[in-house]
């Protein structure tokens, strides 16, 4: 479990000397989990300081299901959705790290000047918005950089690859270094399960996960209650933390130093854990 790494965030440099929580706060009625959706600002509010309280060290919000198969929304109501999320934000926690998970690029704009958001979670990896890249490198935000094929529309027709690991890795790799030669410094790669994958590949991605230490870049794991889990567990997703848990403590075994997640306390349980099993098992 590689532990330490830093991010520009809000113009500081912090260092992060354990893998982080991220905690999921959806501002969509149609998220795939009941659970993790929000509506207006004081749900937010609530919401935020539910997950803060269960140890999150970042909250990440959306205006916009990706689920395969969700409803088109078009930019002004995503951001109404976010606005009124942030505010709630905000009002809990105004220092908090926030991260807003959007492939448009307008969109990310307004969240970082009117809300301070200091992280962009970009699913498309910046194929869906031509601007998202050099709007990043304008506001000098982080940047998750995530994998995915076509549209969360198209996308599950999308998953024909000649080796799975290696050919994500390189999409990524590529993605990286026109990512930093625009001066995005701040990089966060996330191989992108559920998005163009099938069963299978999630499951290889997973056990190669640590094959992406390679790109020499922080590691996002987003396996929260996905249909990785509950298909293979023939249950539904209101039934899928425990297993949520475990390939959560895989991904932290295998070099993953944040885990977006729905359930904070469960996700910090097992970091602290493993960080248990890593001291004690130090060479002197």
């Amino acid at each position: 479990m590689k532990e330490c790494f830093t991010l520009n965030v809000g113009g500081c440099l912090v260092k992060f000397a354990r893998p982080q929580v991220m905690g999921i706060l959806n501002a969509t009625p149609d998220s795939f989990f009941v659970g993790s959706r929000c509506s207006g600002t004081g749900d937010a509010e609530s919401r935020t300081l539910a997950l803060l309280d269960e140890g999150a060290d970042m909250i990440d919000v959306g205006g916009f299901s990706t689920r395969s198969g969700a409803s088109d929304v078009n930019a002004d109501e995503e951001y109404r959705r976010l606005a009124e999320a942030l505010e709630g934000v905000r009002k809990a926690a105004p220092e908090a790290i926030v991260s807003v998970d959007t492939w448009r690029a307008g969109v990310a704009r307004k969240c970082v000047e009117e809300w301070g958001v200091q992280i962009i979670n970009d699913v498309s990896g910046g194929t869906l918005d031509p601007e998202m890249y050099s709007t990043v490198a304008g506001l000098k935000v982080a940047y998750v950089l995530m994998h995915m094929r076509g549209t969360p529309a198209n996308m599950q027709q999308l998953t024909d690859y000649a080796d799975v690991t290696a050919d994500v890795i390189e999409w990524l790799a590529r993605r990286l270094a026109e990512l930093r030669q625009l001066g995005v410094a701040d990089v966060i790669v996330d191989p992108g399960f559920g998005f163009a994958k099938t069963l299978e590949q999630n499951f290889r991605l997973l056990g190669e996960l640590d094959a992406f230490r390679q790109l020499d870049a922080p590691l996002l794991a987003g396996m929260s209650r996905k249909s990785m889990i509950w298909k293979t567990l023939r249950c539904t997703p209101e039934e899928s933390l425990n297993g949520t848990t475990v390939l959560n403590t895989v991904a932290l075994q295998k070099g993953a130093q944040i885990l977006r997640v729905h359930d904070v306390k469960a996700a910090v349980e097992a970091v602290s854990l493993m960080e248990m099993i890593n001291e004690a098992t130090q060479e002197d």
